[in-house]
């Protein structure tokens, strides 16, 4: 045998048991720290809005009111907790943020008025890259954005639609 083929020395010093499961543990090791790096994709981009007064005490609210389910799907809200973002399990997941900022693609108010109303809640639309959308609640107190990525539900505004009645009771 040629010395580049021989095993190290350290290596033929354990015993046989121990060196038959090297490899063994080392694959599944490696597996298992694989398998927990991966994380939803979909929580790790929800940013928490910081709303102040009385934006922030109609958020509080409306995160009471919240339905446990959306379309079918169990309510999981991301970590850490807040009363300003909650998340339904659908796959992807559905995000509800209250207390966002003012929808940069809206520029006059006047292109509300084009938006679709559900039970006198206006949704400002705007199309997502993925094929979702993302529905802004505008004409309220405190600005509620609904996030439904594409597949997460046959029609996107859904998800909007079935929020509209807690919404609108929550936020004046």
């Amino acid at each position: 045998m040629t010395r580049e083929s021989r095993a190290p020395r350290f290596v033929t010093a354990l015993p046989a048991p121990v060196r038959w499961l090297a490899v063994p543990i080392a694959l599944t090791c490696t597996v298992v720290v694989l398998i927990g790096s991966w994380s939803d994709p979909v929580e790790a981009k929800v940013e928490t809005p910081q709303p102040r007064g009385k934006a922030a005490e109609y958020c509080r609210a409306l995160a009471a009111a919240l339905p446990q389910q959306l379309l079918g799907h169990a309510r999981k809200d991301p970590s850490p907790a807040s009363p300003y973002v909650a998340a339904w399990d659908s796959s992807p997941r559905i995000v509800l943020r209250c207390g966002v900022p003012h929808p940069e693609g809206l520029v006059d108010e006047k292109q509300a008025e084009i938006a679709p109303t559900v039970n006198d809640v206006t949704w400002w639309p705007e199309e997502l890259g993925d094929g979702g959308y993302r529905f802004t609640a505008t004409q309220r107190a405190a600005f509620v954005e609904v996030t439904v990525p594409g597949g997460a539900t046959g029609n996107p505004l859904d998800a909007a639609a079935a929020l509209s009645d807690v919404v609108k009771a929550a936020i004046p």
